[in-house]
């Protein structure tokens, strides 16, 4: 069998590489806390709206 050169073996190589049990799990934590973590901080980024202030009603009197 010939051995295989390029990016795409070094992708197939890592893939490999990354399913055995060990590896596995830590790869599993990692993206975990990414996921986590990107999740928190998208929840930050939401805007604060100020409370008590909403459209007047229609029945309000125009000047």
């Amino acid at each position: 069998m010939e051995e295989e050169t390029g990016p795409a073996a070094a992708i197939r190589a890592f893939v490999r590489w990354v399913m055995t049990p060990p590896q596995s799990f830590v790869v599993y934590l990692i993206c975990f806390f990414l996921v986590a973590g990107s999740s928190f901080y998208v929840g930050t980024l939401r805007p604060k709206k100020p409370v008590g202030l909403g459209p007047p009603p229609l029945s309000a009197p125009r000047n």
